[in-house]
C-alpha cells in the first residue's frame, strides 16, 4: 500500500493495483513472455536430440501425439498470438504520438482481433486431435 500526502492527511491509502484493462494487459504480456520463453527453450532441447540420437528424438516426438499436447499447442497458438499483438499495441503507445490517447481503443481491438483470429485456429486443431486420436 502506497499513501500520497494529501492521502495521507485524510488517513486514506492506497493501493497499487488499479484493476483496469491496462494493467491485465501489462501481466498477460509478462506471463506471455515467459510462457514463450519455456516454449522455446523446451524445443531447442528436444531438437537438439536430432544431433545425439535420432531414435530418441522419434521417441520424444512420438509421446507428442496426444490430446494433451493438442491442446498445449492451441495454449501455446493463444499465448504467442496475444504476445504479438500486444507487442504491437505497446509499441505503438510508446512510438505513435497519439498512442497513449488510444491505448484503451488499441486493447479492446487487440482483444477482438485475438478472438477472430482463435475461433478458427481452435476449431481446427480440435479437428486434427479428433482426427489423429
Amino acid at each position: 500500500m502506497t499513501t500520497t500526502p494529501a492521502l495521507a492527511a485524510s488517513g486514506q491509502t492506497r493501493s497499487l493495483y488499479r484493476g483496469d484493462p491496462g494493467m491485465w494487459s501489462w501481466a498477460l504480456h509478462r506471463i506471455t513472455g515467459v510462457a514463450t520463453f519455456f516454449f522455446l527453450f523446451v524445443h531447442v532441447l528436444d531438437t537438439a536430440l536430432l544431433r545425439v540420437s535420432p531414435e530418441a528424438y522419434d521417441s520424444v516426438i512420438d509421446t507428442y501425439k496426444n490430446p494433451l499436447v493438442g491442446m498445449m499447442e492451441l495454449a501455446l497458438i493463444a499465448v504467442v498470438l496475444y504476445h504479438g499483438l500486444n507487442g504491437l499495441r505497446v509499441m505503438a503507445v510508446d512510438f505513435w504520438s497519439k498512442g497513449c490517447q488510444y491505448q484503451k481503443q488499441m486493447l479492446w481491438a487487440v482483444a477482438v482481433v485475438w478472438i477472430v483470429v482463435m475461433i478458427p485456429a481452435t476449431y481446427r486443431i480440435i479437428q486434427l486431435i479428433v482426427d489423429n486420436w
